[in-house]
């Protein structure tokens, strides 16, 4: 992806130093040099110091007002096609082009991360529902919705099997990195007018509404508490690639402790970051076995 901003040029005043780049050149953790210049000139737009700090209490307010109105109309104004319609109809108008593509990204890591846990766990047959979204028009076909149901569906899946065989997720004798695709998802450019200019964390916020009153209850509550699972992948990957270490990586933890929906926007940004850092240790790992 073409970025407006070269950090590598950035200079360094030592008497006024550039918070920015501080965090870009810092290499203490695993993300994509791509990636991690994306997400700091969104983290660093006017929209994410200004615009933040009021959206977020009224977004959350309007969760509690829409708690309130599923609570004596359980059904009303449910749709998740008109819900994805919407999310596209947003993102394309109003977002940033670096958040556009974090999302899309996500999905693509999301489908990666299942698929190598599932070849890597020989003697197992779990189905997988690969997303591969390359534009906004794709996620119309709800695939939010998906993504959350791709992640329960394998934890119960793998699971079911494993206990079958009276066993636990061990790593192969040979890691299989071949579905790790290394970042190359073939995602179009993003829009990029004068109106795109919501950051991703902004964005989140103001959708993690629209979330709930498209979505019955049930299926907001699955949503929000698919978060939970950070922890769980991160534990099938760390014993896979025998690195334990890296747990310290995750914020999203105790999966069987579920967090209020009200900082639902926050903790999926935090879900971002460590699918993003995640991913970033298979590539380096796969990278590692052949030798580059």
């Amino acid at each position: 992806m073409k970025h407006k901003v070269d950090f590598n040029t950035v200079e360094h005043d030592p008497r006024d130093p550039n918070p920015w780049l501080a965090l870009y050149l810092d290499q203490s953790t695993p993300i994509d040099p791509d990636v991690k210049c994306a997400w700091l000139i969104d983290s660093s737009s006017w929209c994410r110091q200004f615009g933040l700090p009021i959206v977020r209490p009224l977004a959350r307010l309007t969760i509690i007002v829409f708690q309130l109105v599923k609570t004596v109309l359980p059904k009303a104004f449910t749709s998740s096609r008109l819900l994805h319609r919407f999310l596209s109809w947003g993102l394309r108008t109003f977002v940033s082009p670096q958040a556009t593509w974090l999302i899309l990204r996500h999905l693509h890591i999301g489908s990666e991360v299942l698929d190598f846990i599932a070849r890597n766990t020989p003697g197992t047959v779990v189905p997988l529902n690969p997303l591969r979204p390359t534009n906004l028009d794709h996620i119309r076909d709800e695939l939010f919705l998906k993504h959350d149901l791709n992640l329960f569906n394998f934890v119960i899946n793998l699971n079911r099997e494993l206990k079958t065989q009276n066993r636990d997720v061990e790593p192969p004798p040979r890691l299989d990195f071949d579905g790790i695709s290394e970042g190359n998802f073939g995602i179009e450019e993003m829009p990029d007018r004068w109106h795109n200019y919501i950051d991703l964390q902004t964005a989140i916020e103001l959708f993690t509404p629209a979330y709930q009153i498209f979505l019955t209850d049930h299926d907001f509550w699955r949503a929000t508490n698919s978060l939970q699972l950070d922890e769980t992948i991160a534990i099938y990957c760390a014993r896979i690639l025998q690195q334990p270490q890296n747990m310290v990586l995750l914020n999203n933890k105790h999966p069987i402790v579920p967090e209020s929906t009200l900082r639902a926007g926050y903790r999926l940004v935090l879900h971002g970051l460590a699918s993003e850092m995640l991913y970033e240790l298979l590539v380096r790992a796969k990278r590692c076995q052949v030798g580059l």
